[in-house]
């Protein structure tokens, strides 16, 4: 220590240099609970900051924004216009911090899974592969689509759209792989409080629809077309998108009397399942371009049907692609407690298995594969 200070360790120096040093090691124990490792079991990562993500081998990234965890009143008021049944009994619900992507998730993406972009700009740049990429390159990916799934609405910095519910969550799970971070869906408790963001009004910026051309896409001004991310008003939490656009798949499975269950203990952190998993009805939120002003409230619920990819002509057919559902599309969640892979199998993964070169749906409730979605 004498080397350290260069002075004599004696009388009131001594005690001046031992709070000194003390000072020292609590900062440096700070800094390190600061920076925990993003990937261990259990261990909080969410901080007060966001950050952007790049995909390695590629200039795609994306943003992610911290939401703080806390509480809010999940549904609507019975006097809100437009309001529902689904939309109530209104419940307290408390979900845990996490992250969520700053915009939906772009072409630019979605297409480094769906059509493996990334192994071809890495074989055409010469880059080596990495453990991660190596992971991510096992996991199963989409069939070729029979038609343009943009359907001549444009690509770059356009969400992706007509993916499946399934197809959604594979991408979470290439996603995961490839990061080295647990990318998810998000809940439908998340997503409405995300949207919320503090607010209890029928839309983020207020009541008042005629705002709405401020902060979002809908049938009133999307000229029959998604848009670009991110060129409306965020809301208060910084979030592009979050009314209108595209309608955003949730990891819950649709039930019009869900709130009915959210008390107690079920209203921490909520995640809608029946008792026997199907591949539909799935929820989407947040209204899209194709939906008039009441169909973008925070509130307002969508359930996905078969008749979705009504018009597919493989047979059987395809369990990645919604060609119906032009006006659907999902954004990402990062959890700030890292579940065990024990808890991401029995919970946030149920019902999905992406194990083989054949995409299937696993049915644990009955205990066998059963058909495609």
């Amino acid at each position: 220590m004498e080397g350290i200070f260069r002075v004599p360790l004696t009388g009131r120096n001594a005690v001046l240099r031992v709070c000194i040093l003390s000072v020292c090691c609590l900062f440096a124990a700070l800094l390190c609970a600061a920076e925990p490792d993003p990937n261990a079991v259990g261990r909080t990562t969410a901080g007060p900051v966001a950050y952007k993500e790049t995909l390695h081998g590629t200039d795609v990234s994306f943003e992610m924004l911290p939401i703080s965890g806390g509480t809010f009143t999940i549904g609507s008021a019975a006097k809100e216009e437009g309001r529902k049944d689904d939309e109530g009994p209104q419940r307290e619900i408390t979900v845990a911090p996490f992250w969520m992507s700053k915009c939906e998730v772009t072409w630019q993406e979605y297409d480094l899974f769906m059509s493996s972009l990334d192994c071809a700009v890495r074989k055409a740049n010469n880059i080596e592969a990495t453990p991660a990429d190596l992971k991510a390159d096992a996991i199963a990916r989409p069939t070729n689509p029979y038609t343009d799934m943009t359907f001549g609405m444009g690509k770059n910095d356009y969400p992706a759209i007509s993916m499946t519910h399934y197809a959604a969550r594979a991408y979470c799970h290439w996603l995961s792989a490839k990061t080295g971070h647990y990318y998810r869906l998000p809940t439908e408790a998340e997503w409405e409080y995300a949207c919320r963001a503090g607010t209890k009004t029928a839309y983020s910026f207020g009541d008042d629809p005629e705002k709405l051309d401020e902060y979002a896409w809908s049938a009133n001004n999307s000229e029959d077309k998604y848009q670009k991310v991110g060129k409306k008003k965020p809301n208060p939490w910084g979030l592009h998108d979050m009314h209108g656009n595209v309608a955003e798949w949730c990891l819950d499975q649709y039930d019009a009397k869900f709130y009915d269950r959210l008390t107690g203990d079920k209203a921490k952190n909520p995640l809608g399942l029946l008792p026997k998993y199907a591949p539909y009805p799935h929820v989407a939120r947040g209204g899209a371009w194709t939906d008039d002003p009441e169909l973008l409230r925070s509130a307002s619920r969508r359930a996905s049907e078969l008749a979705w990819k009504e018009q597919d002509p493989q047979l059987p057919q395809s369990a990645w692609y919604h060609t119906d559902a032009q006006f659907s599309g999902f954004r990402v969640v990062r959890p700030s407690v890292v579940p065990s892979e024990k808890e991401i199998k029995e919970i946030w993964d149920l019902g999905f298995d992406i194990e083989g070169k054949e995409a299937r749906m696993q049915w644990p409730c009955i205990g066998k594969p059963q058909k495609k979605e």
